[in-house]
């Protein structure tokens, strides 16, 4: 795409009449143009490879072949940022984030009753949305696939408070490395706590990172993706067939384990006590997020300090930043997903600027230094640093 050219849109959709409905709907924003329309995911394919959209509206339920199966073959041959329309996403929480982590970018769903009137209140949800997606980088995904390898050309770097400074690279940690004697006697009875933020792109993000992850983690993961509240149960069940690690959904209260991987329950706020328990809360959306990563970090920067671990992944907007600088004020570690491997840039990115973090990383590389990092701690904990 093009400055000052139109966004050009693919639907795919099954109904005549939704595609008419959803042609409506793009071209009465100046913005966009819809280039085809496709009848099922065989067609989707075919025109995606003659069109070259900028944009694809993927419906499901398709003959043929369905959404997801088109969403996978192209994302993993020439991938395309699609959004995903469907009554699934209002109906039922699995295909949509089947299709997520296949590499879809995001989702909007189809009113119940699906007639023109409906759809017209899901417009400015939807020109919104495929306006993002126009400016997504996409990745090349295969969905659940074995990790990737670490670029040679796309280095871990340690970066500067100052924004745009030179990269250099990071050296693996070593006990003594600035950590030793910063663990209280209190903060050593404790162990590593990591908390991954993640937004748009991130059930894709997530799926590769976590599965490579061992059963017997010495640590415990927080998982805040930004997420409807009907979604986040099915997200974790779909993790937990995919993960080595115990995965559950934070429930209010309980004390957190090491080896377990908690997700953060949607339209909930997440926080750790100075005992360890997990506090939910509904409380007022933190700049337009509710989770907020930035609540979670803050608390586990006050009970975990130096045993804190911030993963900053894909994701639009700033989430993240201002608790990774609390948690780093605190000794934390913070790492950050690399612009070249994320799908929107924007919270790694606000997270660099802010002077907070101390290793960018590409996706393939996030889970080793997460157990390297977890692994330092641990060691220093029983060495009775």
């Amino acid at each position: 795409m093009t400055a000052g050219s139109k966004i050009r849109v693919l639907i795919a959709e099954d109904s005549s009449f939704m595609r008419r409905v959803l042609k409506m709907l793009l071209t009465s924003d100046p913005e966009i143009d819809v280039v085809g329309e496709a009848r099922d995911g065989v067609e989707t394919v075919l025109l995606s490879d003659s069109l070259n959209p900028d944009v694809i509206t993927m419906d499901i339920n398709m003959p043929r072949q369905s959404g997801l199966e088109a969403t996978e073959q192209i994302m993993a041959t020439r991938p395309r940022p699609i959004v995903i329309v469907s009554s699934e996403a209002h109906d039922r929480a699995e295909p949509t984030l089947r299709a997520l982590e296949l590499g879809a970018i995001d989702f909007v769903a189809k009113p119940a009753n699906g007639v023109d009137l409906d759809m017209e209140s899901v417009r400015d949800e939807l020109l919104r949305k495929v306006k993002v997606a126009a400016k997504v980088r996409v990745v090349r995904t295969a969905g659940r696939r074995p990790p990737m390898a670490a670029s040679p050309s796309a280095p871990a770097v340690t970066v500067s408070p100052r924004a745009h400074a030179a990269p250099a690279p990071v050296p693996a940690p070593v006990p003594g490395n600035g950590l030793r004697g910063t663990l209280s006697q209190a903060t050593a009875q404790r162990f590593p706590v990591v908390v991954m933020a993640a937004s748009t792109g991130g059930p894709a993000a997530l799926m590769n990172v976590l599965p490579q992850l061992p059963g017997k983690f010495p640590g415990a993961i927080l998982l805040i993706q930004h997420m409807p509240a009907n979604f986040t149960a099915q997200f974790s069940r779909q993790l937990a067939e995919a993960c080595a690690m115990r995965v559950k959904e934070a429930e209010a209260g309980e004390l957190m384990r090491v080896g377990t991987i908690y997700v953060c329950p949607g339209a909930n706020h997440l926080r750790v006590s100075p005992t360890g328990r997990l506090l939910l809360d509904e409380g007022p959306r933190i700049n337009g997020h509710r989770p907020s990563a930035d609540l979670t970090l803050e608390s586990v920067a006050e009970y975990a300090g130096p045993m804190g671990i911030a993963v900053v992944l894909t994701g639009m907007g700033n989430d993240g930043a201002k608790g990774a600088q609390t948690l780093k004020a605190a000794g934390g570690h913070v790492i950050a997903q690399d612009e070249l491997t994320s799908v929107i840039f924007g919270m790694p990115s606000e997270a660099i600027r802010s002077g907070a973090v101390h290793q960018v990383k590409p996706l393939g590389s996030i889970c080793n230094a997460i157990e390297q990092q977890v692994s330092l701690l641990s060691g220093m904990v029983e060495a009775g640093a």
